[in-house]
């Protein structure tokens, strides 16, 4: 597993489309990648998850649990094709950032570990399916599949950069009806109605963000469509809304306040998950930083205003666990989408060297 054959391997990852639902196809490749490169184990699991485990090293059979470390990343990306190519050391294409790429040095840092003879941890790597997908189907069936005494989520960070925790959702979508009328009476549409309904959720989300400075404690309201429609008899409108969460706003807390300002209209929830952070003083985040500096960088601490696997699986495990992953985030799901591979290829020593200080 040298640097050519690492590239080769993300290369021919972002090459597989795998949107949502569809991953079936890049699953059987890293399978069958994971055996070719020294992995003792590798499987699809029942939620279609693409499963590698290295057994703990010779010298870590004396403990007789040894520690396992759970790397979890995502096959799936969102729509979109990227042309794949290799241009002034980067490589483009969907999911090279979000998040084959930090995908590909897992499975890149693990085989490295397993070959040099090293000591190292037990080591699962999963590439879950459906992260970009409301339901989060890998990762769900992963907290109850995978438990880990320390877990690295691979989403970008950058490769000196240590992502803490992230934000929370709601998704809702809020619907106003009323009896149709004829427009030159002075009777506010429904369109009207709905389009007053979104300035107040934003201006209730104003006024609970005050004194709270930090983009990371506020409540974050989007409004991702807005339709409407009548059958003649009936006028409706859909106010379809992403809601970012902070970690003292649940959910369920966060309907709620929906909920209040909507009053009597319709809701419905199609999904949330809550904020998680965790600290920066564990064994796991100590091993990364020292790492990162041992390659000369700076570990930079950061937490994210999205929503990754963390958010399930951290909870879940109650384990040490953060987000690491080489790539710029700012580039997620856009046509430009590419990584700079010097930084993909220190990103997998970085890791190579967590996994041996973790031993």
């Amino acid at each position: 597993m040298n640097d050519q054959t690492a590239i080769q391997l993300l290369e021919r990852m972002v090459g597989i489309r795998s949107h949502s639902t569809e991953e079936r196809p890049i699953a059987e490749f890293l399978v069958a990648s994971m055996l070719d490169n020294g992995f003792d184990q590798s499987f699809i699991d029942d939620a279609g998850n693409a499963v590698g485990i290295i057994e703990p090293s010779s010298s870590n059979t004396q403990n007789p649990r040894p520690s396992t470390l759970v790397l979890l990343g995502h096959m799936d990306t969102v729509p979109g094709d990227v042309p794949v190519r290799i241009e002034d050391g980067k490589l483009y294409g969907r999911g090279a950032v979000d998040a084959k790429g930090p995908l590909a040095s897992f499975i890149c840092a693990a085989a490295r570990v397993k070959q040099s003879g090293g000591p190292h941890p037990r080591i699962v790597v999963v590439g879950c399916v459906e992260e970009e997908a409301p339901s989060s189907k890998g990762a769900h069936f992963a907290a109850t599949a995978y438990r880990g005494d320390f877990c690295i989520v691979g989403e970008p960070s950058g490769w000196d950069g240590i992502t803490l925790g992230y934000k929370g959702y709601l998704r809702a979508v809020v619907r106003l009806e009323q009896g149709s009328s004829h427009t030159a009476h002075p009777i506010p549409t429904v369109s009207d109605r709905a389009c007053r309904m979104w300035l107040a959720i934003a201006e209730g989300a104003a006024k609970y963000n005050t004194g709270r400075d930090k983009i990371f404690d506020q409540l974050m309201p989007v409004l991702t469509r807005i339709t409407s429609g009548s059958d003649g008899r009936l006028d409706w409108a859909e106010l379809r809304l992403g809601i970012r969460l902070p970690i003292e706003l649940p959910p369920d807390a966060c309907e709620a306040w929906l909920r209040e300002i909507v009053g009597d209209e319709q809701v419905t929830v199609a999904g949330g998950i809550p904020a998680w952070s965790g600290p920066r003083t564990t064994p796991l985040h100590r091993a990364l930083s020292r790492a990162i500096r041992e390659r000369g960088g700076n570990p930079v601490f950061k937490v994210k205003t999205g929503t990754a696997d963390l958010n399930i699986v951290a909870p879940a495990w109650g384990c040490p666990a953060l987000a690491y992953g080489p790539g710029d985030a700012s580039l997620d799901h856009t046509p430009d989408e590419h990584i700079i591979l010097d930084e993909y290829l220190k990103g997998i020593a970085v890791l190579e060297g967590t996994l041996t200080t973790l031993s």
